[in-house]
């Protein structure tokens, strides 16, 4: 209930908001073995990724939020809170966001919101016994009432499931399809729930499983919940188990859905926590899964684990102490599973020589205590090792078999000095080295058959690229000691759309870049030089390449583009001119070097997009203006077309260091704006003078004289001057970039875009 409520008030008011984002998956988020400020760093991360739609962000300090967010009006969902400091990571003050934002929590504990504040809360009830016949109906039936013949059937079902909304779905599903007399015996097991608790009411579900179906179920609930379904059949990928069947048949009874954003199977909560009750039901000498921490510690320590087990889930941080026998996996040859999870602190003692199993398909353990794996590690059969936040200085030596391999996951592993040969890991998919900051070279090339995601963010002693896959599609390698991308290292990444070289102060030139990139980051390097073939990179549409102080001069840019980012670069004087960018956005804060024909040209640049750039004065050609933030223009008989209108703002308050907005609200005779419209979001706060911006707009419909007023909201900034001229109806129509009245003047477009850097 509180979910689909939380979704459709989303769904209800998220044309109110500049962004929208329902935060999931956060139960259990803050149990982790990193510390406290590294993990609220990745919360953040991941938040503003969803926020932003912009996969793989990277931050540098716990004040991101507030500086992204403060100025924009939000409506945030957090779903599913269990700990006090999720909300204290992700929206500890209602300053954080911009005035009118709206930030709504689900949780089952009452004792978080009071503790973080939230006084204005809502607590869920149940249906009436009409929402919940409905809601079984449309989960049954495909519709709002029942088929002929299973009025009463369904009236008693529906009574049966305690009017629990998950478990009428889940039920409800169950029986999409089955007859009267099917109908009657999952009401005759229904009927044994005395209490109608709603793990009991979702067994009934369970129960109506075949056992390959069971088995999958709660292999799901344990280890691969959020995990892709590709990754979950290659687990399984030597066993009876058809995974694929078996998804379809969970997902039709409503057990787990299918998310597409990135694609990964999900399952509710509760539905999770029936499955480890099931577990717990079963005999100890028949579990195929151990989960209680005092349990695995019996089995860890003396050895007492049985043939039957195929995965283990240990939370240790539940237990003072642990000491690991050497022998300990040796009578669970089935072993398949393995997830730990400890704090750097936890007492686990681990002997050099221990066994793990040699047909492990996932090994997960945050926070390895040792050095390195045991000599006699085997990972020919591992899908997916996950070793984040571990003290590991390098996995083993030698060459491994590694062909089913397609996660790795080594980060914030401070201590890694080394890689080992990947040369055999030819399904590798995604490999995460973030912040190993002893890793300085990687000797393995990564010219893997299958990689398609590095990720090398904050690895701040790295001075050497490897070569890189031909599948590459997302290259993270900022904040590094790189000092040049040799064209070897990616010439054959022909698919490769996002590379993030930002923060590397050693990179001097680039040389070579793939033409299928979207998204090119090179801010903050110590580059001289953007090549000249970066006009044919056709997909191009984001550049970021603020604060490179020795960029004297930008070539032709590809005519995609609808992003570029040059602050702060204080050695930048020439623009290729004309430019060729309709639709981009342009952001030159502080860049005074700019001569006089490439301000012109910024000016100038078409219809579409914005440009924000030095300038005290307003330019000639604006020729209706005005001072201060209001500006009132006739409109020409016949005119329809779009305005040229600039600004010229100037920063009040440099210690305010969070983006800025600037809105228009129009009025006119005819009528005006019924909401203000968000022009900008950028760091004005940096100008350290006057800076011009300009934008398209409109006259406001059927009216002769409209008024623009413009508003800084926090009134940290403000518009002196403000100016308009109109655009040839030719020139409009052509999208040329000759196209105002006189000679020296230019256009732009949609009338709400943001200047602000995505990746920062």
């Amino acid at each position: 209930g509180k979910t689909t409520i939380a979704r459709a008030l989303q769904s209800r008011l998220s044309h109110r908001f500049q962004l929208t984002c329902f935060v999931d998956n956060l139960r259990g988020s803050y149990h982790s073995s990193f510390d406290e400020y590294g993990l609220r760093l990745r919360l953040q991360e991941q938040f503003l990724s969803k926020v932003l739609n912009q996969n793989g962000m990277r931050i540098s300090h716990l004040g991101a939020v507030r500086e992204r967010l403060c100025d924009m009006k939000v409506l945030i969902i957090l779903d599913d809170v269990n700990n006090l400091k999720q909300l204290e990571a992700l929206a500890d003050e209602t300053t954080w966001f911009g005035p009118g934002s709206r930030i709504v929590v689900t949780t089952e504990n009452k004792e978080i919101l009071r503790q973080h504040g939230i006084t204005c809360t809502y607590e869920v009830g149940f249906p009436s016994r009409e929402e919940a016949l409905e809601i079984l109906c449309r989960y049954a039936f495909r519709q709002s009432y029942p088929h002929d013949g299973f009025q009463e059937l369904a009236k008693s079902v529906t009574w049966l499931c305690g009017d629990l909304p998950l478990g009428l779905r889940v039920v409800g599903s169950s029986l999409r399809g089955k007859k009267e007399e099917e109908w009657e015996e999952v009401m005759r097991r229904l009927e044994t729930v005395l209490d109608r608790d709603i793990e009991d009411v979702l067994r009934v579900s369970y129960d109506s499983l075949d056992e390959n179906e069971q088995i999958l179920f709660l292999h799901i609930a344990v280890f691969f919940n959020y995990k892709d379904g590709d990754l979950v059949e290659a687990m399984f990928i030597d066993g009876d188990l058809d995974v694929k069947s078996g998804l379809k048949i969970l997902v039709n009874r409503s057990l787990i859905s299918i998310d597409h954003f990135p694609e990964s199977i999900v399952m509710h909560k509760l539905l999770q926590h029936m499955a480890r009750q099931a577990i717990h039901k079963q005999e100890p000498w028949k579990r195929q899964i151990l989960m209680d921490a005092h349990e695995i510690c019996d089995v860890l320590e003396n050895e007492t684990g049985t043939r039957n087990v195929v995965g283990i889930s240990f939370d240790i941080s539940r237990i003072s102490e642990v000491s690991i026998s050497n022998k300990a996996f040796k009578r669970m040859p089935k072993l398949r599973f393995l997830k730990v999870r400890q704090r750097k602190d936890d007492g686990v003692l681990i002997p050099e020589e221990m066994e793990f199993p040699s047909r492990l398909r996932l090994l997960q353990w945050n926070a390895y205590p040792n050095k390195c794996l045991p000599p006699t590690f085997r990972p020919e059969y591992l899908v997916e090792l996950n070793m984040s936040g571990s003290e590991l200085e390098y996995l083993w030596k030698g060459t491994q078999k590694l062909t089913n391999l397609k996660k790795m996951n080594l980060s914030y592993s401070s201590k890694l000095k080394e890689l080992p040969d990947l040369s055999n890991a030819i399904s590798l998919e995604r490999l995460e080295l973030s912040h190993c900051i002893k890793l300085e070279v990687i000797l393995s090339h990564l010219n893997l058959a299958s990689l398609e995601y590095v990720n090398m963010h904050g690895c701040s002693g790295l001075r050497n690229i490897p070569v890189m896959s031909k599948k590459i599609k997302q290259l993270y390698i900022s904040d590094t000691v790189v000092e040049d991308v040799p064209a070897s290292s990616i010439s054959l990444c022909s698919q490769l759309m996002s590379l993030d070289l930002r923060s590397n102060g050693k990179l001097k030139e680039i040389t070579h870049l793939p033409t299928t990139l979207t998204e090119l980051n090179l801010s903050d390097s110590d580059i001289e030089k953007i090549p000249d073939g970066i006009k044919d990179l056709r997909w191009l549409q984001r550049l970021y390449i603020s604060g490179c102080k020795r960029l004297a001069s930008l070539p032709e840019l590809p005519c995609e583009l609808t992003i570029l980012l040059a602050d702060d670069c204080e050695s930048l004087e020439t623009l290729f001119c004309p430019l060729n960018t309709p639709k981009a956005t342009l952001s030159f804060i502080n860049c005074f070097k700019l001569d006089q024909q490439t301000r012109r040209g910024i000016i100038q640049h078409s219809v579409f997009g914005g440009a924000l750039l030095p300038g005290r004065e307003m330019p000639a050609e604006f020729d209706h203006r005005a001072s201060g933030s209001s500006l009132a223009i006739r409109r020409p008989y016949g005119y329809n077309r779009p305005l040229k209108v600039c600004v010229v703002v100037v920063s009040l308050n440099q210690t305010y260091r969070f983006h800025s907005e600037l809105w228009c609200h129009r009025n006119g005779d005819g009528g005006g704006d019924l909401y203000p419209k968000l022009l900008f979001l950028s760091d004005i706060f940096r100008c350290r003078t006057e800076h011009l911006f300009v934008f398209p707009s409109y006259f406001s419909e059927a009216s002769r004289v409209t008024v623009f007023e413009f508003d800084t909201r926090f009134h940290f900034f403000e518009v002196i001057e403000c100016g308009a001229q109109f655009l040839k109806e030719e020139c409009y129509e052509t999208g040329s970039d000759q196209m105002f009245e006189d000679d020296s003047s230019d256009g732009s477009g949609d009338e709400s875009y943001g200047i602000t850097d995505g990746l920062h």
